[in-house]
């Protein structure tokens, strides 16, 4: 299974005690995947989903909260590999309007449904974390931690994708919202921000198992980088070597190694003797040692006594500037 759907199947099937919260998760269900019908006055709600932990939750929780049953069907959904769809309708006014007015998403002054639940039912933080589970469960989907960060969110109203990620602003959660395939999708990227949605949604055992990833992608990435600056190190010191011996060799092809410095010869021997060593390698070679930036000005002055040597074609020049 997904580590979506193993998020979906974890909060299914936690339940709180206190009524407010339940209410609020209700009210996160019925915003994001709900179907609210009226005609003359009268009442159709109807929950549509292939996940039976979303339909399962939100069964128990209408009979929990409200002592009301849904009426259940399942059928094989025909268009989309047969697919099981769980239907959970409930047609009896009284029992409609007491869900929604409870939820806010029904006025009870004018009767009328409302794009969003009214702010008393997710005014405590308790019942807020309770409507983004709902809104989770019923719109919701993570990516496997281990592929790539990302969770969203839905919808195809922009008041209901704006309602959600206000919401998620309410916890400092930096969700953004873009128009995808005629869907409002809220969504966030950052690792540190999902594992705080996953604590928020209290789906604790998928939380520990992204921050072990976390933990493993953190520590190889680190790995990655040392290793990519050793190698650009090693490269940079491999290449700087076999400049300066075909230099020192240069040199040699035209027969004035003996117009050299003894110092500069010393050092030249050494870099030939031991072409995969290092400036701070080499300095330690040197009796008495001398350090890096020693080496380097020594091995320098080779280079350009080389260059000149290529430039002038054996007039010697550089020995007058000695």
């Amino acid at each position: 299974m997904s580590f979506s759907y193993n998020v979906k199947q974890e909060i299914a099937q936690r339940f709180g005690n206190a009524r407010h919260c339940n209410i609020a998760e209700i009210a996160g269900i019925i915003n994001m995947c709900a179907y609210i019908g009226c005609f003359r006055k009268k009442f159709c709600l109807k929950l549509q989903t292939e996940n039976f932990f979303v339909a399962k939750k939100y069964f128990t929780l209408i009979e929990k909260t409200f002592k009301i049953r849904c009426n259940v069907t399942v059928r094989k959904n025909q268009h989309y590999h047969g697919n099981i769809i769980y239907i959970l309708t409930i047609t009896k006014t009284t029992d409609i309007e007491k869900i929604l007015t409870a939820t806010g998403i029904l006025s009870e002054e004018n009767k009328k449904i409302s794009n969003q639940c009214y702010m008393p039912v997710i005014h405590s933080i308790c019942c807020r974390r309770a409507y983004i589970r709902g809104a989770f469960l019923a719109a919701g989907s993570v990516n496997d931690p281990e592929k790539n960060y990302h969770l969203e969110f839905v919808h195809g109203d922009v008041k209901q994708a704006q309602y959600i990620q206000n919401i998620l602003h309410t916890f400092h959660l930096d969700a953004k919202m873009i128009y995808r395939k005629q869907y409002y999708v809220v969504y966030l990227k950052e690792g540190e921000q999902i594992a705080d949605i996953l604590n928020i949604i209290q789906a604790h055992t998928a939380l520990l198992k992204m921050e072990d990833v976390r933990v493993w992608k953190d520590m190889r990435n680190s790995i990655n980088r040392k290793v990519n600056c050793e190698t650009a190190n090693l490269n940079k010191t491999v290449t700087a070597a076999i400049k300066q011996i075909e230099d020192i060799q240069y040199i040699q092809k035209h027969k004035e190694w003996k117009y050299l410095p003894e110092a500069l010869l010393k050092t030249a021997e050494l870099r030939l003797q031991y072409p995969e060593a290092s400036l701070k390698e080499l300095g330690f070679l040197m009796a008495p040692p001398i350090g890096k930036s020693g080496i380097n000005h020594r091995l320098k002055k080779i280079s350009n006594i080389a260059e000149q040597l290529r430039k002038d074609k054996g007039d010697f020049a550089w020995q007058k500037k000695r």
